[in-house]
């Protein structure tokens, strides 16, 4: 049985600010909410292993291109113990028109543990739902975010 986390407000603040350094194109923003030995696993299967490593990958996708914002829904925070915590948000990226794509999708898993008095990233995995689900699942998931 899942338990809601006291720091619900916390935990949500610090995927909050994950997203956000994804939508101002800044890996220092972004990595700066991982634990210095996180593990994170990009919509597109890519790994990156560890905070700075991170935000190296990160800096060279920022110099390339510009990716389209996220935009969230958090569906659950859960206790995993004292000092860790479960998210589970439905994410989307909107495209230039406002309209979210269906391939761009995903669910966001993310594991958080308490680094003194600080929540960070342990691991963050986004799993692509279009190429997961059914139509109707997508069509479910993209409902979410409106």
């Amino acid at each position: 049985m899942s338990v809601a986390h006291p720091e619900d407000a916390e935990i949500r603040a610090v995927y909050a600010e994950y997203l956000d350094g994804w939508n101002a194109h800044s890996a220092a923003r972004q990595a700066a909410t991982l634990a210095d030995d996180a593990d994170v696993v990009g919509f597109d299967g890519t790994q990156h292993h560890g905070r700075l490593q991170f935000a190296a990958d990160l800096r060279r996708i920022f110099a390339d291109h510009a990716p389209p914002p996220y935009v969230a829904v958090v569906r659950s925070v859960r206790a995993m113990g004292e000092d860790a915590a479960v998210l589970v948000a439905t994410a989307g990226m909107p495209g230039s028109d406002g309209a979210l794509h269906p391939d761009l999708l995903a669910v966001h898993t993310v594991v958080l543990i308490k680094d003194g008095r600080r929540w960070k990233i342990a691991v963050f995995a986004a799993t692509p739902a279009s190429r997961t689900t059914t139509l109707d699942v997508v069509e479910a998931l993209a409902g979410q975010l409106s």
